[in-house]
């Protein structure tokens, strides 16, 4: 930053004049100068002199939208297009800054402040010139610290490794170190950005399967499922088609028309059938729905499994040829299901649904497994096959059913696109709400689940369509929780935490122990003295430098509960039901730790869980977005397990912490100690669990200020080196998460 200051005679603010969408606003209306009036606002930028070499953009915007990304576009003769743009996220009123390189012969300018309608301010828009050598070293710094390729490497190996990946692509270094230096300024996924995923990295994985794999057709016989009624003839072709040229070929489809009256229909079932006899159809006399007419499928199979396809959809060429080798590399496999994405009429894709590997309280919540699901067929007829008065969900009834009957290492997840989900108007791909049978079917399979195989659990509609939330009983007598809140000082921001506690929370059964470490203000001790007349709160003094894990450790100690809370001084409860919901959760003899949803003060996530890799060691689920969002495939509203939580608002029974040993006091005495905590539940065979029904503010970091000194960042360092060691590539093998998707942000973007 010093060198950058010291360049004063080489920064030019940016002058701008407004090109097109943008409106100049009347001051004396409101706090915003500028507004756009439609998505592709710009701004023309005054060149005073040429301008080439590289350049640190800084721009500062304030901004009425939930989130913002600014363009910078050159025109470098041919006019303006996306092969010379520069994208930067905007931190709401703050500078937010990246590199930018202008090649020679630059002749305009544009900086476009938004990609939607909305008002916004420009505090500040400028260009600073760099020296090659000092912007390379920021280039490279930045893909250390956010590129998941070069975790743990040096500058050398970084710069190694990239003008040898350059001179395999055939391009310059400066291109393609930028190109690197580009993917770690991509925010939130967007139907372009999965068309360029498919065009190089599916086809890189379809042609890197092809040649390792024998596509040998010896494997086992996979029989396919198809339900048809009245399926437009295009579609229906489409689908039949998927299946005929898979790569794979020992496979049975088998069809079961229901009764359809469109003409087209047996002709187009009749012609295939007569094509290839490894088709089957049966045609039934009435239309019973499509339970009934899975069922009479079901009787044509001869496989050993069977793979579950919609008459309008289409599989992959890979699908069963993936299947096959998940088959062969996992024996016990009785159930297997894949990601997959949605195709419309016209038949592009887009809406890709990267999935976690097998996540119980999520598929309760959610049938997320959906496409492409492949069950072993004696499972399938043994629990009766599909259930009649569930259509609509009868595949999520299906695989709830057949889950009772499986551990989790017969369960399989495949993490490839390999099922194509036809979306078209009154779809159930198009909108959850189209059908609301289907939510009400849903939550039948799911009310008489938790009846057969969790007696006191229930069931009701959960906050997005198609999505449930399982209510868990609260054991008889309530047990004690111990909420244990570290504290030094800020005595307005713990006062808030503890009251907010006491007034607000309706579980009775709890004590609040505040952990005092060296607090010196005198209204703090005033406080601490006052609030410990309440018999629920009681204060303990711990006289040592500070070590969050250590404070913890001994107010474990001090605890009477048979639950442990773990509590940051800036927390405040949002809703009532926060402890009861996360007690409802810990109590379950399968689960270790609970986390809940946090909100910063102006209503954006701070924690909706954690996802390993993410940074290096671990970052936090859909951070940033905005209160109301359902976030990735409903996830910010749906109960699931995770890897971890955050150690700001965790709950633990007291057992599950001794066994494992409690907070690590000797190598994290601040960071990624809740992280560490939680993997070691989980190896201990729990499963950490985050609920969105339990709301709290965050005054993140507040009492302990922020890792900004030398001291700090070297002990912060420390600590992420000590979780690397200590984990491995558990780190980059997030259950909860998957392969496909980045480890840069966290929005669920692709990787």
């Amino acid at each position: 930053m010093g060198i950058i200051k010291s360049l004063s005679i080489f920064r030019f603010d940016l002058r701008l004049s407004p090109a097109s969408a943008i409106k100049h606003l009347n001051s004396d209306s409101g706090e915003y100068e500028w507004e756009s009036t439609d998505t592709d606002p710009q701004f023309s930028v005054k060149l005073r002199f040429p301008m080439r070499g590289w350049f640190m953009l800084e721009v500062a915007l304030q901004h009425n939208q939930p989130s913002v990304v600014t363009k910078l576009y050159l025109d470098c003769g041919k006019g303006f297009s996306e092969e010379h743009v520069y994208s930067l996220p905007i931190k709401n009123g703050r500078v937010s800054k990246r590199l930018v390189f202008l090649p020679f012969g630059v002749k305009k300018i544009r900086l476009d402040p938004l990609e939607s309608e909305g008002e916004f301010n420009i505090r500040h828009a400028r260009l600073i010139w760099l020296t090659s050598a000092f912007a390379e070293e920021r280039l490279l710094h930045r893909l250390i610290n956010m590129h998941y390729r070069f975790r743990e490497q040096d500058l050398k190996c970084v710069r190694r490794e990239i003008k040898a990946s350059a001179k395999e692509k055939g391009c310059p270094v400066r291109d393609h170190a930028l190109q690197l230096y580009n993917q770690t300024f991509i925010k939130r996924p967007t139907r372009r950005g999965y068309q360029d995923w498919i065009e190089c990295e599916e086809q890189n994985h379809h042609q890197q399967f092809a040649l390792l794999s024998q596509q040998s057709q010896s494997g086992p016989l996979i029989s396919i499922l198809l339900p048809v009624y009245n399926t437009p003839e295009i579609f229906l072709r489409e689908c039949l088609d998927s299946v005929i040229t898979q790569r794979y070929q020992n496979w049975q489809l088998c069809i079961a028309d229901d009764g359809s009256d469109k003409s087209h229909v047996r002709q187009v079932l009749d012609s295939y059938a007569a094509k290839d006899n490894r088709i089957t159809v049966c045609y039934r006399e009435e239309n019973g729905h499509i339970s009934a007419a899975s069922n009479s499928a079901l009787e044509l199979v001869t496989g050993r499994y069977i793979a579950l396809l919609d008459h309008d959809d289409c599989l992959s060429e890979f699908a069963l040829s993936r299947v096959v080798d998940a088959l062969n590399k996992n024996s016990a496999a009785r159930l297997l299901y894949s990601d997959e994405d949605k195709i419309d009429a016209d038949g592009f894709r887009f809406d890709p649904h990267f999935k976690p590997e097998w996540n119980y309280d999520l598929l309760l919540a959610q049938n997320y497994i959906a496409h492409l699901s492949v069950l072993d067929t004696d499972l399938v007829r043994g629990v009766g096959g599909f259930k009649t008065g569930v259509e609509g969900s009868q595949d999520h009834d299906l695989l709830l059913r057949c889950i009772a009957h499986l551990s989790p290492d017969e369960i399989v997840h495949i993490p490839h696109i390999l099922y194509h989900w036809r979306s078209i108007e009154g779809s159930t791909a198009s909108a959850a709400n189209e059908k609301d049978y289907t939510s009400e079917a849903g939550l039948k399979a799911v009310s008489e689940y938790c009846r057969q195989y969790h007696p006191g659990a229930s069931a009701e509609p959960g906050i997005v369509p198609n999505t449930y939330k399982v209510c868990w009983p609260v054991p008889e007598p309530a047990p004690l929780v111990s909420l244990l809140i570290p504290t030094r000082d800020n005595v307005e921001v713990l006062r808030c935490c503890v009251d907010a506690i006491l007034q607000l929370t309706d579980y009775k059964s709890f004590e609040i122990i505040i952990l005092n470490n060296q607090s010196s203000c005198e209204e703090t001790l005033e406080y601490l003295e006052r609030i410990t007349t309440d018999p629920r709160v009681t204060v303990v003094n711990w006289d040592y430098p500070f070590n969050y894990s250590s404070i913890n450790n001994f107010g474990v100690t001090k605890a009477r509960g048979s639950v442990i809370g773990l509590l940051n001084n800036d927390i405040e409860p949002i809703n009532p039901g926060w402890l009861t919901e996360m007690v409802s959760l810990v109590c379950r003899s399968d689960v270790g730790c609970v986390g809940a949803k946090l909100y910063y003060p102006n209503e954006t996530i701070q924690h909706a869980g954690v996802i390993l890799g993410i940074g290096g060691v671990a970052g936090h689920s859909h951070k940033y977005y905005e209160r109301h969002e359902h976030g990735y495939f409903s996830r910010l509203r749906l109960v699931q397990e995770l890897s971890a939580v955050t150690g700001a608002c965790l709950l633990i029974r007291r057992s599950v912490y001794e066994e494992v040993g409690g907070l690590n006091e000797a190598n994290l005495a601040v960071a990624f100690n809740d992280v560490d905590l939680c993997l070691k539940v989980r190896a201990a065979g729990y499963k950490n669990i985050w609920t969105p029904y339990a709301e709290l503010y965050h005054h993140e970091s507040v009492s302990r200020g922020a890792d900004d000194s030398a001291k700090k960042r070297k002990r912060a360092k420390r600590e992420a080196e000590y979780m690397r060691k200590q984990w491995g590539e558990q780190l980059y093998q997030d259950p909860a998460y998957n392969p496909n998707l980045t480890l840069v942000h966290e929005d669920f973007s692709l990787r």
